[in-house]
């Protein structure tokens, strides 16, 4: 297993290579190599010296820049979640942000906080004062259950013991109802 690992840390600037095709940022192929260095240390042991003994190096390359690509491209990676999503929603309300620096420090005085535009709180009313003018509490509940709390119909049928079918004949109707209520 020492042969392989080394020749997977010899390819290191090959990957580092690779990544400037998805990024120019140093900080972000350092980081995306590193996750990819990780990844073959908790990969398979089996699988791993398979192509290792099918290809050499040029396999491991090659598998390289398949998880690469993926770690770059795919917002379900660990890259991702552990790099990307974090930063980009920070970077999304920090970018009007002000800095003051205080005997060498800076701080954050100015960060917007998140602003529902009116028309979509009027919608959001309408949909509520609809939701509450329902005939039966039944139909209003799932319909909660499954758009406020984010259930999903499968979880949504394991909690209530109501098939999946008839939750989302519900929650069709009242959706349904929502868009001709709201519409007029």
């Amino acid at each position: 297993m020492n042969k392989i690992y080394q020749a997977i840390a010899d390819l290191r600037s090959d990957f580092k290579t690779m990544s400037f095709a998805f990024t120019k940022d140093e900080n972000e192929i350092d980081n995306a190599v590193q996750e990819l260095m990780l990844y073959f240390m908790q990969m398979n042991q089996a699988t791993l010296t398979s192509i290792y003994e099918k290809d050499g190096s040029l396999g491991l390359k090659r598998y390289g820049a398949v998880a690469l690509r993926r770690s770059f491209t795919s917002p379900r990676s660990k890259f991702y979640y552990t790099y990307n999503k974090y930063y980009k929603n920070i970077d999304e309300l920090t970018s009007n942000a002000t800095y003051e620096e205080h005997n060498n420090h800076k701080s954050i005085y100015n960060i917007p906080e998140e602003v529902l535009e009116v028309s979509k709180y009027k919608q959001l009313e309408k949909i509520d004062k609809v939701l509450d003018s329902l005939d039966y509490w039944y139909d209003r509940e799932i319909f909660k259950l499954y758009y406020y709390e984010g259930n999903t119909l499968d979880s949504l049928a394991k909690k209530t013991g109501i098939s999946r079918n008839s939750l989302f004949t519900t929650i069709d109707k009242v959706r349904t109802k929502i868009k001709e209520e709201v519409e007029e």
